[in-house]
């Protein structure tokens, strides 16, 4: 798919099928995040990846609501957790990058994907060591954003922009 072409065309998907990701597949959506620009090239950006069967995932969804109707990864085989150097004052704007790599090479691979935030309250709350240690996370550096990637299971519109309404050009 050509590069506008995958832009047009995304969108956030919160449904996959049960076909695992390939190890190319993984690693192509995994190296997108990597090849994202970081401020000063600082490069910081630490990547955990997690099969949706991994006891992480449970635990995560206990803590932020056991009582869901959907878990907070959509039952997407993988997700993409992007941790970042503590210390440096631009590493959660360089994870949101890399995370829209990642977002737009899945969708380039004819895969779903959707952008997670709603879990940084657990991961980086009161068992924040723990989960560092279960997901990874290297010392000095704290979980930002993940992404999960799967085989979309349903389609969804793009949404529509009003350029007019929200750009301006001076």
């Amino acid at each position: 798919m050509e590069f506008f072409d995958v832009m047009e065309n995304r969108s956030s998907i919160r449904k996959y099928t049960d076909e695992p990701l390939s190890e190319e597949e993984i690693r192509c959506v995994a190296t997108a995040g990597l090849k994202a620009p970081t401020a000063t090239n600082k490069q910081e950006i630490h990547i955990t990846v997690v099969k949706k069967d991994d006891p992480v995932q449970a635990m995560i969804q206990k803590d932020l609501n056991p009582e869901a109707a959907v878990n907070f990864y959509y039952d997407a085989p993988i997700t993409f957790y992007l941790s970042a150097a503590d210390d440096f004052g631009w590493s959660d704007i360089d994870a949101g990058i890399a995370v829209e790599n990642m977002h737009l090479a899945a969708k380039a691979l004819g895969l779903g994907s959707v952008i997670l935030g709603c879990m940084k309250k657990v991961v980086c709350g009161k068992k924040k060591e723990e989960y560092d240690k279960l997901l990874c996370i290297p010392q000095g550096y704290s979980y930002k954003i993940a992404i999960a990637v799967g085989h979309a299971d349903t389609e969804k519109v793009p949404h529509n922009i009003d350029y007019d309404r929200d750009v301006t050009v001076k």
